[in-house]
């Protein structure tokens, strides 16, 4: 857990949660300038061999997540969710719904109530997805790292990206989750237009499971937090303004 800033237990916070195999820093350059509470969350047993995460669960995941959260001074907060983030962020924040005052998916997967993260792809494909996850673990390849997470990103930036990714625990992709936002629940969908990760038409899927009042697009690959970290941050920020949060 990393809070940035020095914090006013009074205004509405951001807590950030990335996706499968990345870690907190990838947000750095967007809090950066964030005027708002931050609350950047880790994903457990980081350190170490990767071995260690292997039988970790979704409900362990979720469990170590909502600790950070509540050992958080702020008392209100939006939940900015990324990938496979959105499945972990939903468990969370139905289960710290008098905390939460909205929530912002970047690209996220949001599976239905009782879903997992397998359960949003066609039975083909989630077929596919759970054999390979199964035969080759949760780490990609490199070249489909840079290939899916890191097409608009510089040589550098996918390096880094390559370099850092973690492979998770496969239960984080096949374990369901009971959790269903309030309709009233301010949200917002940022669909990113050059997704190679995520198509579209997936991203669309996802906007109707979230049912957002609002839906940005920004023209970016999955890791806006690096390619266009000014353009997500307005978002992050109008998103506040909009509701009258503060």
């Amino acid at each position: 857990m990393r809070e940035i800033k020095e914090q006013d237990n009074e205004k509405i916070g951001f807590v950030f949660i990335q996706g499968a195999g990345l870690e907190s820093q990838i947000w750095e350059t967007v809090v950066s300038e964030v005027k708002s509470p931050v609350l950047l969350v880790n994903s457990p047993k980081r350190e170490g061999e990767n071995g260690l995460r292997k039988s970790l669960t979704l409900q362990e995941y979720n469990a170590y997540i909502k600790r950070q959260i509540e050992a958080w001074q702020v008392r209100k907060f939006v939940i900015v969710a990324h990938s496979l983030g959105g499945v972990l962020a939903l468990k969370i924040a139905n289960d710290l719904s008098e905390r939460l005052v909205g929530f912002i998916a970047i690209g996220a997967t949001i599976p239905k109530n009782g879903g997992s993260f397998l359960s949003t792809f066609p039975l083909a494909k989630r077929l596919l997805m759970n054999v390979l996850l199964s035969a080759f673990g949760t780490r990609p390849p490199e070249s489909a790292i840079r290939k899916g997470l890191c097409n608009d990103l510089s040589y550098e930036q996918a390096t880094e990206v390559v370099r850092g990714f973690v492979p998770e625990s496969i239960h984080i992709y096949t374990d369901r989750t009971e959790a269903k936002l309030p309709s009233s629940l301010p949200k917002l969908y940022i669909k990113l237009a050059k997704d190679q990760e995520m198509s579209l038409s997936q991203q669309d899927k996802m906007i109707a499971n979230l049912a957002p009042q609002k839906i940005e697009i920004l023209e970016t690959g999955h890791l806006p937090m690096l390619s266009k970290p000014n353009e997500l941050r307005d978002s992050l920020n109008a998103f506040l303004a909009q509701w009258e949060l503060h």
